[in-house]
């Protein structure tokens, strides 16, 4: 039977890619580096030279994680209309759309950045909200949403949105779609901002 060796032309993304798929499919309790060499054909050594530990797998798949979540937002915030309503409401699609699509990735990245030693997945986090925060510094500037902490206001826009995702995976949101309950949460959201 041959060994297999270290010979893959771009082994991080595709140990990357892989361990996102078994997270989705049986939780980070499965991920193991040496499980993740042989899916990808290399030898069970070949991981550690991108991954000390699986620790460093998991940081490096949050922060991956929130680099394309913050793209997601900021490519349907710049798609968006003219209208920071329209904007803000394409944030919100943006976001509950990932949450859905990719709850179980979503979960590991929120629980990786609030570990003290997670510096980089924190600046990632950081980096993927960057365009909403601006949204709501722009939408205060604007007269759109009343003035107050801008950070304030978008933490608690998006726990509605991660509170309507959590609805979704469940099950719970019934036969009602998902867009059109994301649409009324804007509206409402929307209310509540408004300065009075």
């Amino acid at each position: 039977m041959a060994t297999r060796t270290y010979h893959h032309g771009n082994l991080r993304e595709a140990l990357l890619e892989r361990a996102e798929l078994t997270l989705a499919e049986r939780g980070v309790q499965e991920l193991s580096l040496r499980e993740l060499a042989r899916d990808v054909g290399v030898s069970h050594a070949a991981p550690r030279r991108h991954f000390a530990d699986k620790q460093a797998l998991l940081d490096a798949l949050a922060e991956a994680g929130f680099d394309r979540l913050g793209s997601e937002i900021e490519a349907a915030i710049d798609g968006a209309g003219g209208t920071w309503r329209e904007q803000f409401g394409a944030f919100a699609g943006a976001y509950v759309r990932f949450a859905t699509e990719h709850a179980t990735l979503l979960e590991l990245m929120f629980a990786g950045k609030h570990r003290p030693d997670a510096g980089g997945v924190r600046e990632a986090a950081d980096r993927a909200f960057a365009t909403a925060l601006a949204l709501f510094v722009a939408g205060q500037q604007e007269g759109e949403i009343a003035a107050s902490d801008p950070e304030r206001s978008g933490t608690i826009a998006l726990a509605t949105l991660q509170g309507i995702a959590a609805l979704a995976n469940n099950g719970m949101l019934h036969d009602a779609p998902l867009e059109e309950v994301v649409a009324e949460a804007v509206d409402r959201l929307l209310l509540g901002l408004r300065p009075r």
